[in-house]
Order: structure tokens, then C-alpha cells, then sequence
């Protein structure tokens, strides 16, 4: 009985050590921006959509709801912090939306990324190949669009409807086209 115990203390600490690195790997890459208005541009969208990939859906989910809670609390772990506001203060403002759909991106692309690459095991043709990488863009695009569709409804609060599409969408389509082409091109290469 206590070899179990261990076992399933020795797996909790090491899902809540990959939690904290994932949470810290968001937050560094919120860091990683080209400014923008009224949200910078960074790399978050990826490194959230990867960690689904690589964590699974419910560690993925803890990982971001684990750094969600990092910057409701204070700490400077969002794109625009300290600079524009900490905490809650932040984390209820323009970007609220888009931080939310993280944690659906999160689900979708942990969730659905095993049974793509499941299915990927079996396929010998280079159509059937083809079929699968256009699977993984599609899972990509949607775990994207789920972070958009938050963001933009929350944002529209601030800007209104007539210009949440030209300041929270237009200007981040090209950067998340390459984000989504190169998270296709690695899933061929991760393994689950």
C-alpha cells in the first residue's frame, strides 16, 4: 500500500512541477511581443496551444488555470504587466477574453491532438498523409479561433463592434498563420 501512495505522490509532484514550468513557459512567452494596440503581439497563442499538445487537456488546463491564477494574484506574468496594471485589475480588462480562451485552446488541441496523431500511426499513403497534416492545421486553426472568438466578444466591451475585428483580429492573422503552419510541421515530429 505505501509503494502505491508513493506512486501517486510521485506522479501528482511531477504533473504540478510540469504545471509550474508550463505556467512559467506562458509567462515568458508573453514577454516575447511586437507591440501592437490594444494588445501586443506575442507568443502565448503557441506555447498555450503546444502545451495542450504535449500535457493532454486536463494537465493542460491545470497549467494555464495554474498561470491564470499567478497573475489574478499579482505576480507580473501577463503581456502587459507591470506596466499596465497587476492582478486583477488587469486580468478583468481588454485581454480578459483572449487570457479565457486559453484555457478552451488548451482543451481543444489537448484533447483532440492524440486521436489525430493516433490516427496518423496507420496512414502509408502520401494522400492519407497529406489528409493528416491538414487535420492537424484544422485542429490548430480551431484551438486559435477559440482564443479570438473570447477575446473579441470580451473586447468588444472596450472598443465596440465596429472596431473589435480591425484591433483584436486583422492585425494578428498573418503572425498566427505562421504560428499554426509551424505547430502542424512539429506535430509530425511529437510523439504522444
Amino acid at each position: 500500500m505505501e509503494l502505491i501512495k508513493n506512486i501517486s505522490s510521485s506522479q501528482i509532484l511531477k504533473k504540478i512541477f510540469l504545471a509550474i514550468i508550463g505556467s512559467i513557459l506562458i509567462a515568458i512567452s508573453s514577454k516575447i511581443k511586437i507591440p501592437f494596440y490594444p494588445v501586443p503581439m506575442t507568443m502565448q497563442t503557441f506555447v498555450v496551444v503546444l502545451i495542450g499538445i504535449l500535457y493532454g487537456w486536463k494537465l493542460g488546463v491545470f497549467t494555464v488555470s495554474l498561470y491564470l491564477f499567478q497573475g489574478a494574484i499579482g505576480l507580473p506574468v501577463f503581456a502587459g504587466t507591470p506596466e499596465q496594471g497587476i492582478g486583477l485589475a488587469y486580468l478583468t480588462g481588454p485581454t480578459m477574453g483572449y487570457l479565457i480562451g486559453f484555457l478552451l485552446a488548451v482543451s481543444i488541441s489537448g484533447y483532440f491532438f492524440p486521436l489525430i496523431k493516433t490516427s496518423e500511426q496507420k496512414v502509408e499513403t502520401w494522400f492519407g498523409k497529406l489528409i493528416i497534416f491538414i487535420k492537424f492545421f484544422i485542429l490548430f486553426v480551431v484551438s486559435m479561433l477559440s482564443i479570438y472568438i473570447l477575446g473579441i466578444i470580451w473586447l468588444s466591451n472596450f472598443v465596440g463592434w465596429e472596431k473589435v475585428l480591425i484591433l483584436g483580429v486583422y492585425p494578428f492573422l498573418l503572425a498566427e498563420t505562421f504560428k499554426i503552419t509551424i505547430l502542424t510541421i512539429l506535430a509530425k515530429f511529437l510523439k504522444i
